[in-house]
Formats: structure tokens, sequence, C-alpha cells
């Protein structure tokens, strides 16, 4: 967890606990931030460890297994980082939504997806235009959404676009030579680095305690770029060669379905709401601060090199 990070954070709340349902890339940076913050802090995996701490509990709704009442007992605050099933439903709210209802939630957070927005044709997106999804991923998105928002809980949504961060960055497939640069003019895309997901979710806890909780936020940062420009600088700090671009028509034809996908949409999406509204102030405004992150901690820099672009 970057210092910075830390640093930025309010002290957690007194005699507060929170819930992260879903440790898996974000789940473990907002955890990880919270402890640091001094918040007594539980997660939940499909597989636990039966030696392992009393803070990590097994959930798997399809098999039926959730934490015990006594487990839960004392949660105040609670994200859920879970992706819908296959058939839209939620699986929290389906395996654990009659007990969330009496537990003493002062905050309950669900991370969903800016693709519920769909496509905009580069043009910018706010909180207040109206979802209009067109990926089957989204859609059930969506359903999830309007399935917590439905519940009484003092619930905020935060829409996020592509996350990366150290371990998921191109830095490592550029080594393996396996980044080949795609163009499709005037498309960007919208990217959070996971730092800043984890920052975010505690400042939102934050202006929610003083009475600010608006019921939607985009939490990503300042600049929506193109792929190749995002892979073109992480290839700079490797001081190596891309191959040159190739057009986007010349290619689509040998991608899989869900790479086409992802190239079917384009939106900017504003994080006004967040940052100016809600005053937090990014840790990584941009892919080249996120970046030169992940570049210094996947060890670059230990390995005694120094970017070629810093």
């Amino acid at each position: 967890m970057a210092s910075e990070t830390v640093n930025r954070s309010r002290p957690w709340p007194t005699n507060a606990t929170l819930l992260v349902l879903g440790a898996g890339f974000s789940g473990k940076r907002i955890a990880s931030l919270a402890r640091q913050n001094g918040a007594r802090v539980l997660t939940t995996r499909r597989l636990v460890d039966d030696n392992g701490s009393d803070e990590a509990l097994c959930f798997d709704s399809q098999l039926g297994r959730i934490p015990t009442p006594e487990q839960l007992n004392g949660v105040t605050h609670l994200i859920s980082t879970i992706a819908p099933e296959r058939d839209g439903q939620d699986p929290v709210l389906r395996c654990l939504g009659d007990r969330l209802g009496s537990m003493p939630l002062q905050w309950v957070g669900y991370l969903s997806t800016t693709g519920v927005y769909g496509d905009r044709q580069g043009h910018w997106v706010s909180e207040t235009d109206a979802p209009n999804p067109t990926q089957e991923r989204s859609k059930r998105r969506l359903d999830c959404e309007e399935a917590w928002m439905q519940t009484d809980l003092p619930l905020q949504i935060m829409r996020l676009p592509g996350i990366y961060g150290p371990g998921r960055s191109p830095l490592q497939a550029i080594l393996r030579g396996e980044i080949k640069p795609v163009e499709k003019p005037g498309q960007v895309f919208s990217r959070i680095h996971v730092d800043d997901i984890a920052g975010a979710c505690l400042h939102l806890i934050d202006r929610a305690s003083n009475g600010q909780r608006p019921a939607i936020v985009n939490v990503c940062d300042d600049r929506p770029a193109p792929s190749a420009e995002v892979q073109s600088y992480a290839a700079e700090l490797l001081g190596i060669a891309l191959p040159a671009c190739r057009s986007y028509n010349a290619v689509e034809g040998s991608m899989s379905p869900m790479a086409r996908s992802f190239w079917a949409e384009n939106r900017r999406v504003s994080n006004q709401l967040l940052c100016q509204e809600l005053g937090y102030r990014l840790v990584h405004p941009d892919f080249r601060s996120g970046m030169r992150n992940c570049w210094e901690q996947e060890g670059f820099r230990a390995r005694g090199s120094e970017p070629g672009a810093a």
C-alpha cells in the first residue's frame, strides 16, 4: 500500500468494524488500507485456511457457505466486491440479504462498473446520466445495483472503469513480448489505480459520516486515454520498443468476442462528483503516475534501472 494513500486517509471511526466481501485485487487493498488506519477488518473468500485468522471468513454462495451471525458480530461498515451470478442475481443479497437488514450498518458500499453507462461515442458521462448497458456483464451489474438500491441499507454504489495496479499492469506482458498495440481513432478508456479505489472507499465512508452520501459515485482518474498510449508509456519505463500500432479494423476479425466487447464502447467517465464535490484527491490522477507506481512496486527500480520517460 502506498504510504501516501495511508497518510491521506482519515482515522477510522471508533468501535467500527469493516466487512470486505470478496478479498480479491480491490478488496485486499481496501482491507489493507483500513487496517493501516486502525480499523478492525473482516474479509471473505471462497476458500479459507482452517488455521487462519478469525478475521478471514468463508463466503461461497454456490456451496451455501456463509459467515455465521457470531462471526459478523459488530460489523458497522460493509463493502461488496463480489460479481453477479450468471442469472443477474447478487450472491450477497441472495445469501445474506435478510441478515444485513438486522445489522447495525452505518455504511454499505457496492463496487459496480462504469460499463452500465454503455457506449457514449467518446462523450463524457456522469452519475446523472441514465444507464444504458449493452454488454451482458454490464446488464447483470445494473440488475445488482437495482437490487441493492431496493434495500433500506445506507448504500453507496461505486462505479469503476478498468482497474490496474502492481501485479495487474502491462509491464510483465511487455517483457514477455505479448503486447501488440492496437489503435482505433477516437477510442479512449477510463481507468483507476487500485490505491485510489481503496482511498476513495475510505474517503466516502468519512464523508458519509458527515452527511454526504450520494447514491452513486464514479471512481476514476482524470485522464481517459487510448490503450496504445498507456502501453507505450509502460514500454518507455522498461526501455523497450513496442511493435508498431495496428489498425483496429485490421485485427478485429482475429479478436475474441470478449476482446471485441471492450472495444465496442467508447466513453469518458467524469470524476467531478468524487474529486470536486466530495473532495477526494487522487493519488494517481493519470496513467503516468499510476504506471510509474507499478514500475516501482513490481521491482523494476530495485533492479537498478531508471525509467527512460521519467
